[in-house]
């Protein structure tokens, strides 16, 4: 087969690469074709990794053994070390894995722009538009990089989940942006043929840009609060694909450009929904100080402002049993106590005794996107019980029994009544709107927004002190005696 032929199936499978990562990509609009699209991404990835392979060993005529060994190291420990974290970490802390996995990716895009620098400077490969591509993937890389591993710290809790803020944060933070602008200035205009500091302080440059981003993304996420590390994911994810696809972009490879593009795009757009479901804007959410992270005790009797109604789960478990519709409201509070078995169990129950059952799911329930999707999902609860916050938000006035499950901050009715609430304007489920109400929750502690929740002192309002997963079975067992 001659090279030219080669050549074209190598392009050709690169098409059905990105063909692959588009439509899983669509597919993934849907918890039901979800699992389907994200093997048809990863279906395309690898044979735009197999074609890329060909490519190499094409244009230089073979590998050396030092090259293979190396590439299929890589395969082994990465690959094994992927597989190795998808199965042993647990879905509660699927968002550190995430922010992680952002960190690898950012990582990588900036070790790619960094050699490739040292590579093309001084040649007459260093044109205008290589030396754009490759400081803006350096620099892109470099802020996912360290900002993704402070974000994983915060979730984990290895890092407090409050703003951490101090009186010259915010002016380091401007001041290693500017070094890292005036320093693509530089060299930009040097590739322009303005002036020629020489390789040496070239390098040099190129190295004071790397540590001001690095940096820069540790200043950027400190100050940010927990209630806000859903969107700092969704963010930072949309700058790894950037990054990807500046690495593209200068290694003049397609496939890479096109998925690094499609991850930047969708993790912009996903930002921006993300931020609009909490009523801010992406740049108030980056200037941080908000979220002073759960655990935030408020009085056990008295609560936010009003008395608190406490029920037992027997009955409890009569108002859901002799209900027509139930509405559960999950959040990270289920995630925590790995309770999505368990309320899958007691709507299975209430629906033998024909109650209609389905889910409310906010748009930042948990700590990253589809987080609650993701975990229902896998204990099996039926799709098209899985409601999104518009869709089901109507329903609550007909509703018989809302079941709150660990959500806080997504069901507090002062982000409509109370200005002075640092939540006001974010849109919420209306749980407040149905009949009657039973919110499960180990203490009166806060959300990650750091106020009281008015929903708990609401006359309707039953609470069920216990750890989640405890309190679901509990209830499950009531219904089943009566």
């Amino acid at each position: 087969m001659s090279e030219q032929w080669i050549t074209t199936l190598v392009f050709l499978a690169w098409l059905v690469g990105a063909a692959g990562f588009v439509l899983g990509l669509h597919q993934m609009n849907s918890p039901a074709t979800a699992r389907a699209g994200n093997r048809l991404s990863a279906a395309g990835m690898a044979v735009a990794v197999i074609a890329t392979l060909l490519w190499l060993v094409l244009r230089r005529g073979g590998l050396s053994v030092e090259a293979w060994i190396i590439i299929v190291g890589g395969f082994v420990v990465g690959g094994g070390l992927g597989l190795y974290l998808a199965r042993v970490v647990k879905m509660t802390a699927m968002p550190q894995l995430v922010s992680l996995f952002n960190a690898v990716g950012g990582g990588a895009a900036a070790l790619v722009a960094v050699s490739d620098y040292f590579r093309y400077v001084g040649t007459d490969e260093s044109e205008i538009s290589t030396t754009i591509f490759v400081v803006l993937g350096a620099v892109i890389g470099c802020v996912t990089f360290s900002g993704s591993i402070v974000a994983s710290g915060k979730l984990q809790g290895l890092i407090p989940g409050k703003p951490i803020i101090f009186s010259w944060t915010r002016s380091l933070t401007l001041a290693l942006g500017a070094i890292a602008g005036i320093g693509t200035l530089i060299l930009v205009l040097e590739s322009a043929g303005a002036f020629s500091p020489g390789v040496g302080l070239s390098n040099l440059i190129l190295i004071a840009i790397v540590a001001s981003a690095i940096t820069f993304g540790v200043t950027m996420v400190l100050p940010i609060g927990g209630a806000d590390m859903p969107v700092v994911i969704s963010l930072l994810n949309s700058f790894t694909g950037t990054a990807a696809a500046m690495a593209g972009f200068v290694i003049h490879n397609p496939v890479l450009i096109i998925a690094g593009a499609l991850v930047g795009a969708s993790g912009a757009i996903l930002t921006k929904l993300m931020a609009d479901a909490m009523n801010r804007s992406i740049v108030n959410i980056m200037v941080g100080g908000f979220g002073g992270g759960e655990g935030v005790q408020a009085d056990p009797v008295t609560g936010p402002g009003g008395a608190v109604r406490e029920v037992s789960p027997d009955d409890a478990a009569i108002q859901l049993a002799y209900a027509q519709k139930v509405i559960v409201v999950p959040g990270y509070g289920l995630a925590v106590a790995q309770a999505q078995h368990a309320v899958r169990e007691l709507a299975e129950v209430l629906e033998v005794r024909g109650v209609e059952v389905s889910y409310a799911i906010h748009p930042v329930a948990g700590r990253m996107p589809g987080h609650m999707n993701v975990l229902l999902a896998e204990a099996n609860v039926p799709y098209p019980q899985l409601r999104e916050m518009d869709d089901i938000n109507p329903e609550f006035s007909r509703t018989d029994v809302a079941l709150v499950v660990g959500a806080n901050d997504v069901t507090n009715p002062a982000a409509r009544s109370n200005p002075a609430s640092p939540i006001y304007g974010m849109p919420i489920l209306d749980v407040d709107d149905a009949k009657s109400i039973i919110v499960i929750k180990r203490s009166m502690g806060r959300g990650y927004a750091g106020i009281d929740n008015e929903l708990y002192t609401n006359p309707k309002t039953g609470m069920l002190f216990a750890d989640a997963r405890a309190g679901l079975e509990g209830l499950t067992a009531a219904v089943k005696a009566l």
